[in-house]
């Protein structure tokens, strides 16, 4: 990949965004095949990578999300350390929790980095939130969230590659909210 960038010159951004979207044909079948179906969900607790899930949404609402080799929506915003509430936080969350709600899960735990500014403050709303949809769960902040979400027994949602590879059981949940509210698919980019 380094080859390839430096060889044409890519800038910041597209560098970024082939090492986010182009991946090895075996790390991609093997992400595909380790996904559990959308419908798993149910009666089952899940624990969500709350700035990756939510920033990725945000992303598709922005039209700015991409289809990756191994299946996976991602944003390119690389903005995870620096993030503030945008104006489209809210509706990611409504139509997060909207799926949640439609999908009866036993349990919901977002986890958000504690490292970021006012994670405490999306915690206690994200919290607020989940009882509003009439779900049992939490909001809370770590200091390891990655470690937390791979070593979870719970059924995982992330869009990270390397949590996707560690953890026991895994959803592709981005695009099981994007295969239950299908308006959102013109805000995936398909192609490079």
């Amino acid at each position: 990949m380094g080859f390839v960038c430096a060889h044409y010159r890519l800038d910041k951004e597209s560098r970024y965004l082939l090492s986010r979207t182009v991946l090895s044909h075996e790390v991609s079948e093997k992400r595909r095949a380790k996904f559990l179906a959308c419908d798993k969900i149910e009666g089952n607790s899940i624990i969500i990578d709350g700035y990756n899930i939510i920033i990725g949404l945000e992303s598709i609402l922005d039209k700015k999300a991409y289809i990756c080799d191994d299946g996976v929506i991602r944003d390119i915003k690389g903005v995870s350390r620096n993030y503030k509430v945008s104006e489209n936080t809210e509706t990611a969350i409504e139509l997060i929790l909207q799926f949640l709600k439609e999908n009866n899960p036993s349990y919901v735990c977002f986890l958000l980095d504690s490292q970021i500014s006012e994670s405490g403050l999306l915690a206690g709303t994200l919290r607020g939130k989940i009882s509003d949809f009439g779900l049992k769960g939490d909001a809370r902040t770590s200091k390891h969230v990655d470690y937390d979400l791979k070593s979870s027994k719970y059924i995982v949602a992330s869009s990270d590659g390397v949590i996707i590879d560690e953890a026991e059981n895994v959803v592709n949940f981005l695009s099981c909210i994007v295969s239950r509210f299908r308006h959102l698919e013109a805000g995936i980019i398909k192609e490079i």
